[in-house]
């Protein structure tokens, strides 16, 4: 379960301007691996050619959806037989947690392991006038153990619309033992168009999986 923390944070009009400022740049900005963990006995590509099951969490059904599709598809350009899942809610805050109640069902269907992903926003840009952010949440993979995650609330002020950069947590497991074998965070810049955030963000992280030997 993702929670909703509310974090509001009043900025005076020269910090707001800064903020809206910053939106605009991040909007210039590409899709980056802000954080990424490989487990040191990691060797030989062991995904290579195997099959992957592929389940997101968000609160939205479509995000589910479409962020499994985008990661198979992708995975799939590295040669693995990758299924998307049928999606998890914001039933379970600890992600590590959610993603373990998975492997039974990728066991199932004759995976090598599962890659859980936890999609959500990671910050909000308003423009024009003040703006707030706020930020994706804690929780960790692999050697820094798993814990809750935590995504604030944006409030827009005014009439002014709202771009959200979406952040992307994932985590590629051994179905056999659910040893976590990576896990990586993503950032897309703010933009209208969750669809081609989505798009980057799976992108970026199979791209990211596959340099660290995984496929």
């Amino acid at each position: 379960m993702l929670r909703l923390n509310s974090r509001l944070l009043a900025l005076p009009s020269a910090g707001a301007a800064l903020l809206v400022g910053l939106g605009a740049l991040g909007g210039c900005a590409s899709t980056k691996i802000n954080s990424q963990w490989v487990d040191p006995a990691l060797s030989g590509a062991p995904l290579r050619g195997a099959k992957v099951l592929v389940v997101c969490q968000a609160v939205e059904l479509s995000i589910q959806r479409l962020c499994q599709e985008q990661i198979a598809a992708q995975l799939g350009r590295f040669g693995a037989r990758a299924v998307a899942g049928s999606g998890v809610g914001p039933e379970v805050a600890d992600r590590a947690a959610a993603a373990a109640q998975q492997l039974p069902a990728a066991k199932a269907a004759g995976a090598s392991a599962l890659w859980f992903a936890a999609v959500a926003p990671d910050a909000s840009y308003v423009a024009p006038g003040p703006s707030i952010s706020f930020g994706f949440g804690g929780g960790s993979w692999g050697g820094g153990g798993g814990g809750g995650a935590g995504v604030g609330i944006s409030m827009p002020v005014g009439g002014s619309s709202v771009s959200t950069a979406y952040g992307a947590e994932s985590a590629l497991l051994n179905v056999a033992d659910g040893r976590v074998l990576w896990s990586a965070k993503a950032v897309a810049p703010p933009s209208e168009q969750v669809n081609q955030q989505l798009a980057d963000l799976a992108k970026v992280l199979a791209e990211a999986a596959q340099k660290a030997n995984l496929f």
